[in-house]
């Protein structure tokens, strides 16, 4: 009997705790590789694709947690919280310890992985004279003054 409630709380815990994961594949600046949200008639339009960069910066992604964190950390606060006391007190140190350790293998898997992915936000003026800002993982040969153009949320040399 008592196994049967061990083993429920901590499915219970797991799944409330994966239930709190993120794993979004979407990057932090949206689905298109554009910030800030721009107008989309002027993407559809033939000059809105052409351009010439304006600058260059360095950026960091944002750090995500896969939740995998979180699951070991709560596994293991569950099994160090199931060894304290007795009955009734026996199960909620096991919820309890599950809680904790889940919060803080979220919080050790999000500092590992604090520095995130090396990102660019190349900075273009188009053609038709607006500004876009498009997030890539890398610049290749791109640089400051090149006329360019816009495919798919990312800028290649034209």
């Amino acid at each position: 009997m008592k196994a049967t409630r061990t083993i429920a709380a901590l499915v219970a815990a797991s799944a409330i705790l994966g239930g709190c994961a993120s794993n979004s594949s979407q990057p932090y600046y949206g689905n298109d590789g554009y910030r800030d949200g721009y107008n989309t008639s002027y993407r559809d339009s033939a000059s809105a694709g052409y351009g010439t960069i304006e600058s260059i910066q360095v950026t960091n992604e944002q750090a995500r947690t896969s939740g995998a964190g979180a699951i070991v950390g709560g596994l293991v606060g569950a099994l160090a919280g199931n060894q304290v006391g007795s009955g009734g007190g026996r199960t909620a140190a096991t919820v309890a310890g599950g809680v904790a350790g889940a919060a803080i293998g979220n919080n050790v898997e999000r500092n590992r992985n604090q520095n995130g992915q090396q990102m660019y936000a190349v900075n273009i003026r188009l053609d038709n004279g607006e500004y876009r800002t498009v997030v890539q993982d890398s610049v290749y040969d791109l640089r400051v003054g090149n006329r360019v153009r816009i495919v798919d949320g990312r800028v290649y040399r034209y």
